[in-house]
């Protein structure tokens, strides 16, 4: 075997030159390849993060939007059940007006033996929300009474003279108007 000659000692630094040249520029390619694919990944994790993101408060507006119309559901349902406690109330004291009648006509008959019973009656009835219309002498209102007889007098407007069955209201509605006998 020859030794190594001075040409060949020259020739292959060059060569290792070059060798090494040429690493350098596919390793400077493959560093700006993966920063390159690294700034892109980091672009689509950005992205892919403002996506859920959003994705995220659409979904938490959909749950506020459910919550609040369940909130006006319930409340829409307790209102219901209140108005038909009342209307059930309203029609369980309608059905009584003609024993409050019967009671107070026994009262004009027997004051002495039937008073307690038809202020027992009246009392509890208040409580619950039943107004007694006092109507006799003032001015003839259409809206809570009905003017079955009327006479002459003397005056500016119609007056109730005289009233002939009693009128009430329920929790300020009128349950059953008045009948009058009306003067003017």
């Amino acid at each position: 075997m020859d030794s190594p000659t001075e040409n060949d000692i020259a020739a292959t630094p060059t060569e290792n030159d070059s060798t090494a040249t040429d690493f350098d520029a596919q390793l400077d390619a493959a560093v700006d390849t993966d920063a390159a694919a690294t700034e892109t990944a980091e672009e689509q994790f950005e992205h892919d993060v403002d996506a859920l993101l959003a994705e995220r408060d659409q979904f938490k507006d959909i749950a506020l939007r459910l919550q609040a119309d369940f909130e006006n559901f319930r409340k829409r349902v307790a209102q219901q059940q209140s108005d038909e406690v009342q209307r059930a109330t309203g029609r369980l004291v309608e059905a009584m007006l003609p024993v409050l009648d019967a009671a107070e006509q026994a009262y004009l008959a027997h004051p002495a033996e039937v008073e307690p019973l038809f202020n027992l009656l009246l009392a509890e009835l208040r409580k619950q929300g039943l107004e007694v219309l006092d109507l006799d002498g003032a001015a003839f209102d259409p809206a809570v009474a009905e003017a079955v007889l009327h006479e002459p007098g003397e005056g500016s407007g119609p007056v109730v003279a005289e009233v002939l069955r009693t009128g009430y209201l329920w929790k300020g509605k009128v349950l059953r108007a008045a009948m009058v006998k009306v003067r003017g």
